[in-house]
Formats: C-alpha cells, structure tokens, sequence
C-alpha cells in the first residue's frame, strides 16, 4: 500500500555506512542446540462469519491482506477510513499448517514464539488453547511440548476485535470512570482505547486516521530444543568514574530445560579486550550478568553535530559441556548521559538540560509518530528517509511519541549510527489508565521488555512513563471533582512510579526516567509526582500550542527550560494529496478537505494564523487557488515554527525575570501518518515541507537569528560549540522590495560569540537605521542578515527578518519567475536556474512526483539569478523536472 511513493528511499541507503552489519548485530544466531521452525507468510484468514476467506502473511494486518488480495482498495483513500470501519468491528482468525522433521520431534521441550499479536487473541493448537495476549507490544512464549503431532500440526490465532475489547473492558470498570471515554468527533475515531495495549493512535489521533488494526504483526516462530535457549540478551556499557575506565555488562536470559555448564566468552577485538566466564544453569528462567573490563581507552559515541557515533563490535560466545553453542555479536558504544537538573544562578527553580559524555547538549530536533496506520508497510526505507532527512536537518533527537509504537529494531540501530538521540516514550497518551491487577501485569510484561529490547542502544538517552498524563489529572482535562482526585493521583503514581518506574530503574541503570511530558522533573516527585504546574517554565520540560495568538510575537512564547512540544499545521503538497483524493477534493471547503482535519477548526486555524500577515491567495482557477492555499499554509508554518526555534536557540544563555537557560527544541512533529494536514515537516511519502528547509537553517551548528525588541534589532549568534569560540561579524543589509540593489549595508565590529552559547553581536534602533538608510521604510524593505568572519568567510545561514507584515509590503512585485535545468554531472544532480524581474519572497520549487529535495528551498530570492541543486532519489532527467517544476513565490497567489 502507498509502497511507490516510499522507492525512491533506497538511493539514501547507499549513504549508510555498515548497514547489513548493524541489521546482523540485532540478530542472534539460533544455537545451544535449538532447532527453529519459521512459521511466517502462508495463512488462511477469516472473518466471524466466514464470508471473507483469503490467503494471508505474517507479519501482516487485516486491512493489508484484503487490500493486497483485492478485497478493499487503498484504505487511505478519500473516505475509506470510514468505508472500511467494519473491519476493525468484526473477529478475525489466523490459521496456519506445519510439519516437523522427526530429529526435532525428540527434543524435550518446544515454545511457541509470538514477537507481536495486535491486539487481544486466543492461540490453539490442533485443537487445544496455548494461550491468551492482550498487549501488542510484548512478546509471548507458550510451551507446546507433547502437542506437536508427527505429520500436520494446525495453528489457528482467533483475534477479538480491539473496538469491541476495549468497550466490553470499558464498561466493566463500574466502580469509577476512566476518562476520557471517547475522541472528539472531529478525530472520526473509536472510543475506550485506554483500555487496550495497542497504539493509542490507532483508535484514532487530531493527524491521523482511525484504523484499530488486527494481525500478526511480527514474526512467529516455534523453537524447539534439549536443554536451553538464549530469550534475549543485552549489553550496557558503563563508565567507572573512581578508575576512570569503561566495562561492559552483558546480561544473558536463559530458559533452561535441563541443567548445564559451560563458558562465556565475551569479546571487542577492536580493544584488544575478552574475558572468560564460568557458566552453570538450572531448570526455569533465569538472568546471567557478565562484565568485560576494557584493557584500553575507547573512542567516545557521540550526538550528530558534536563529534563521531564510535561503534565496536562485541562478540558473545556460549559454550556448554553437552557441545552446544551460542553465538552473537552487537554494536555497543561508549557514552554517558545525564539529566541535569540543578539552581540555576538568579533564576527560581531547577535546570534541565542533558549532559553527554560530560558536556552540555542543546537537543535540536522533533517529535517521531507511527510511520503508517499499519505497521507491517513501514519497511526499513521508510524509516531511513525520514531518520536522513532529520540529520539532514541538523537534528540531534528525535522523541518516540507515547501514542503510537515502540519502534523496529533497525529505527535504533540506524539512530545509533546517524548520532540521533532518542527520547523514548512509554506507550501511554493523554488519557487515565485502569490499575486492575491483569493490567498491571500486561504492562509490567510489556516494559520489561522493551527496555530489555532497547536498553543496548546509544541512542536512547532517556525513558519517560507517558505524554501529558500528569498534566491531564493537574489542569483536570477530564472535569474530575476535587473529591475524586487523590483517587486518579494514586492511579497515576501506581502506574508509572510504583511499576514502570520501578522495572526501568532495575532493568537499566546507565539513563535517566521521567514519569512523564511535561513535567516538572524532580519538582513533580517532590510534590507526590503530579505537579501543581507542569507547565512551569522554571523547571522541566513544556508543551505549547497557541493557533490564534500572532506567532510572530516571540515575547508570547513561555522561555521555558525545555520546549519537548510546539508547531503549527499545514497541508501537504498537492501531489502527496492527489494519490488519495480526486479533483473535486481540491478546495479547502471540500468534504475532503473537512473530513481529512481532525484538529477541531484547524483549516480555519491555519488561514486566520496566514491572514495575519499575509493576503490569502485568490486565483480564479480552482485548483490554482487550493495549490496556493497549500503553499500558503505551509509558509506560515515554516515562518512560525522558525521565529519560535530561534526564541528559543538564543534563549539558553538567558535568564529573563527568572526564565530561561532553554537547553532543547523538539517541535511537533517530524512525520506523517497519512496523506493529510498535520504539524508534520516531511511529507507521507518523504516529501520535505517548507519547514524542514527551513529546519536546516534554523538548527544549523551555529545560528544567526534577528529580533526586533524595543524598537532595536538585535541580532545574535548562537554556537553549539563546547570549547570554539568564533570571532564573527554581523553583516547587515536592508534591502527594497522594489530593486535589486542594497539600499545599504552595515556591519557590526568583532564579537567573539561563546561556545555552547547565544551572545548579541548586532544592536541598532530601527527607526536610526531607517534614517540612516533613506529611502527605506518599515514596509518597503527587508532587513537580510548573517555571520561571517572577521575576514569575511561565512560563518551562519543566510538570515532576514521583516520589519513589518509582508501582507503590506510596499513595491512587492510579481517575480515573474523563469527557470532552466541543467545535469550537474552528478548523478542525479541538476541544477535549477532562476531569473526573475524583482525580488521574491517564499520562493518554493515544486517537482510533484520526482521524489528527492533541493539544497534550499522556500527562499528570499534578492538577485536577478538564482541556481539551486536538486538532488533526484531516483533517475529522472532535466527535461522531466522541466515538465513537473511549479516555481510559487508570496506575490504570485494574490
């Protein structure tokens, strides 16, 4: 489904150094004896009763099978959303044959393995009940010894509709409510899903689509062996600060049917490093810890933008007295990270900010969603487009939203390689949970788990219990009485204090928890984990939306220690829209385009937001018209986003009234979904927005960013440095939108800007630099700034700012933009030459279908030629782009 529009993705796997390597380290090699059958791919699925019957995949969903055999189109597809809702009503049930050799039928004990069932089902085997699941996101071991028969052994998975479980365990939870019950009619979703260990998204979100999925989303296999099997095993580098030195922990879980000894043998040849471990197992379950002391310095792993992702190969070698052998090997890196959160000089309450190997890190980056409605389409190009484009970006993290999954082994893997820092999320969403004991239970399985699934990778710098659930009970979203309260606080502090808390900080040591986004970090426990204020600016991180507030007043802005959440919407691109829409869509007061909204007065939001500062577009062609409005929207989003970023970026060296040392930017959001509006900034499909251009600029390694504060301009440089202090000067000129020509230029003196620091290099009264100029006002001119050397050698993005709504620009003409293309030489480089008759504003290049992104894009256009690169993902030629290159700037649309 939707797969042509990810191909292009492959071209961007040739850049990944290792990555056959870093997919082998996730997988241990089956051994110590035990035979393992794969049963993925063939099965029979059925509906309840029996009149849909089709041959389906494993791993797969239901909505995947029908539409692969043709029994449904695209589901995402104009209303099918809604067409298609009796699929998640109905029961559905898996069946499958096997065989086993004979040499395997003597072994002492067999397990069937699930690595994922979505959601709630009953497994049998020929005939008998193994087991029950109730979580997507835990795996399920269920012994079958003395069940398998010598010639055709029958599988069958009967799956409960999650809608139907997640009502029926709602409305059994009489004693009180667990709010909120359902979405809000605007999201088209599916109520009670708090009650269901799935992807709460999945019943619906305000950027995404109702699809409550069923399947067998991950592999099944049976594993059959004498004496032991390997179930998972970790590695946990840690820094032993007293012999300044590095070991490594490696943690082996066994289930052993009969006892055995033998060795371990550990090993990082790169570091000349191996120890040699006595080995003795007893019947059960059972955990195992080894540490290999390192025997010399090692190469520190560190974020994108701050130095090399430093990987080691570690070997891992079971070897038992009976000859059996167990063999593995995985990546592991040496870093450390802290949480800080400490006083902070003439400021009331308590940093936050992240340490790296001893350093202060500045997070730069976005909020990660599910990559698709149905996770048995993302494949490993999917995710690795979307992990480039964020490094592209200059983006250090990314946080794992706690709505959707815990994402594909190679998600983090390639995180580990690219530098980004991962911000895991629990799976809980702005909801209260049930405590009952099997819930509990589930999610104490599914939390062991994961962290044991995920705890061996670098990347993942930090745990956090949920998102917005202790701001949910504290500014009381669900109109809960003051009576009820301590009732939901202590539902609160049991879930994620006294259980996930309490498995992650004995499950991993090496990083930090947060019960939960926002919070107030330490403030929140001191005040029995639900803070007053979660929002306080002065401690923790926050979350901010504001849609009718002018965006463009950064004084609106909380300067906040940690912005972990903020954006604004836009609409996709029309040729994104197109694959699942037809023409008669094309019009912002469509159905579609109503139907396609799921934040409540979001198609309003965007365009009053525009209105603001911008004359909306009014062609007289209909679809000229819908493609300006897209265009529209996503210039308000890349102007908004970025004017918030960089209040930010120059904010963490400030302390202003009390606020401020901001040590990170996660905007919301990185990814879409499905085709349809969102905070995204790349595109379903990979397609990059305005705002991810911008993106690269506004988190670049050092910043110039301008602001306009009591009538001054300030401009300041902004470094992530951690010791290069960089001797700049501000290169000034204010430029008419009615020629060419500067109207004049000025330059500050030298300013050394500190590292790891936001320093003013540039203050000039407006009014004085308008005189100054002549011929110059607030309307007719635009102020284009950045940093250089003292000899001249850029140093920062080309910057501007307006000094008045580019709604009343005086002299703004239509560009009457022309454009050649040319073969760089390269493959797949063109370059894209333009010419136009005056200064453009926005100046947005777009090819439709040729997936791939120019160098920079959404441009001020101040000369009469521009050349940018655009950078094809797949083969193409210069007479195509020609045939497909729309060229839009802010005065063509009115």
């Amino acid at each position: 489904m939707n797969r042509v529009v990810w191909s292009f993705a492959c071209f961007y796997l040739l850049e990944v150094p290792f990555l056959d390597s870093a997919l082998a380290s996730e997988v241990k090699r089956p051994s110590l004896g035990v035979d393992i059958i794969s049963l993925n791919e063939k099965w029979q699925l059925m509906n309840s009763n029996s009149s849909v019957s089709l041959s389906a995949e494993v791993p797969g969903c239901v909505h995947t099978t029908l539409q692969r055999q043709g029994f449904i189109s695209d589901p995402y597809y104009r209303f099918n959303d809604l067409a298609y809702r009796w699929i998640s009503l109905d029961n559905w049930t898996y069946t499958t044959s096997f065989s086993v050799p004979t040499h395997v039928r003597g072994k002492g004990k067999a397990v069937l393995v699930f690595e994922g069932v979505d959601t709630v089902s009953t497994i049998s085997l020929n005939g008998v009940t193994i087991g029950k699941t109730d979580n997507m996101f835990r795996r399920y071991d269920f012994e079958v010894t003395g069940l398998l028969k010598d010639e055709e052994n029958v599988l069958q998975v009967w799956i409960m509709s999650a809608v139907t479980y997640a009502s029926q365990r709602s409305h059994a939870h009489t004693e009180y409510r667990v709010p909120p019950d359902c979405p809000p009619p605007v999201q088209k979703g599916e109520c009670h899903v708090n009650f269901i260990r799935k992807a709460q998204s999945s019943f619906s979100w305000d950027w995404g689509p109702s699809f409550p999925t069923l399947g067998i989303w991950k592999e099944v296999r049976l594993e059959v062996f004498n004496s032991s099997r390997v179930l998972s095993y970790t590695t946990s580098p840690k820094y032993d600060s007293e012999h300044s030195s590095w070991n490594v922990e490696v943690e082996l879980f066994f289930d052993v049917f009969v006892a055995s000894k033998g060795l371990v043998h550990l090993s990082i040849p790169l570091l000349q490093s191996e120890a040699e471990f006595q080995l003795s197992l007893t019947p059960g379950q059972s955990k195992k810890s080894f540490v290999l002391q390192l025997n010399q310095s090692v190469s520190l792993w560190w974020p994108f933008g701050h130095g090399e992702q430093f990987l080691y190969y570690l070997t891992i070698d079971v070897n038992l007295e009976g000859g059996e052998t167990f063999n593995a090997d995985r990546m592991v890196a040496f870093r450390t990270v802290e949480l800080v959160q400490e006083p902070i000089p003439s400021s009331p309450g308590l940093s936050f900010y992240f340490r790296i190997n001893g350093k202060p890190i500045f997070l730069k980056g976005s909020n990660w969603i599910p990559v698709h409605a149905f996770q048995d389409q993302v494949t490993t190009d999917m995710i690795t487009i979307l992990l480039r484009s964020a490094q592209k970006a200059n983006m250090n993290t990314l946080r794992v939203w706690g709505g959707g999954v815990y994402e594909q082994d190679i998600f983090y893997s390639l995180c580990d390689m690219y530098g980004i820092m991962i911000w895991q999320d629990f799976m809980f969403a702005c909801a209260l949970y049930p405590t009952e004991k099997d819930f509990i239970q589930t999610v104490r399985e599914e939390v062991t788990h994961q962290v044991r699934r995920l705890k061996s990778h670098p990347s993942v710098v930090i745990w956090s219990g949920n998102n917005e659930n202790e701001a949910a009970i504290a500014t009381d979203w669900f109109n809960i009485s003051v009576a009820a309260r301590p009732l939901y606080v202590k539902d609160y502090v049991n879930l994620y204090v006294e259980n996930i808390r309490d498995i992650v900080l004995q499950e991993d040591s090496t990083r930090p928890f947060l019960v939960s986004s926002p919070t107030n970090g330490v403030e929140s426990e001191k005040e029995g984990w639900v803070a007053k204020d979660p929002y306080d600016p002065h401690y923790g991180d926050t979350h901010y939306y504001s849609y009718y507030k002018d965006c463009w007043d950064w004084t609106a802005f909380p300067r906040t220690r940690f912005a972990s959440e903020y954006g604004f919407q836009s609409w996709p691109s029309l040729s994104t829209l197109s694959k699942v829409s037809v023409s008669s869509d094309w019009d912002f007061s469509s159905n579609f385009s109503a139907h396609r909204q799921h934040h409540e007065d979001g198609n309003q939001q965007m365009l009053k937001q525009a209105e603001l500062h911008y004359i909306l577009p009014n062609s007289t062609d209909p679809v000229q018209k819908y493609r300006d409005t897209i265009y529209i929207t996503q210039v308000m989003q890349a102007q908004c986003v970025k004017i918030q970023t960089e209040f930010y970026r120059r904010s963490r060296s400030d302390i202003v009234e009390g606020k401020g040392h901001t040590m990170g930017t996660l905007y919301w959001q990185l990814n879409d979904i499905w085709q349809g509006p969102s905070w995204s900034s790349v595109e379903f499909g990979g397609k990059w927005k305005m705002l991810h251009y911008w993106a690269t600029d506004f988190y670049a390694p050092i910043l110039s960013a301008g602001v306009e504060d009591k009538g001054d301009l300030l401009i300041y440089g902004v470094s992530d440095s951690h010791s290069e202090k960089h001797n700049v000067k501000a290169k000034v000129k204010l430029h008419s939108w009615s020629s060419f020509n500067a109207v004049c230029s000025l330059e500050s003196n030298v300013t050394k800007i500190k590292a790891g620091g936001s320093t003013l290099v540039f203050q000039h009264s407006i009014s004085a630099l308008l005189m100054q100029c002549g011929n110059c006002t607030r309307r007719s001119c635009i102020v284009a700034f950045h940093l250089s050397s003292p000899e001249g050698q850029l140093i920062s993005p080309h910057n501007h700012m307006f000094l008045s709504s580019p709604r009343y620009a005086e002299g703004l003409q239509k560009p009457n933009i022309t454009f050649t293309v040319k073969d760089t030489g390269i493959v797949q480089n063109f370059f894209v030459t333009l010419h136009c008759s005056f200064p453009a504003v926005y100046v947005w290049l777009d090819v439709d279908n040729i997936p791939g992104h120019f160098d920079v894009n959404g441009f001020l256009m101040l000369s009469k030629k521009s050349t940018v690169i655009f950078g094809a993902w797949r083969p193409t030629t210069a007479e195509e782009i020609t045939a497909n290159l729309h060229i839009t700037s802010l005065r063509d649309v009115y």
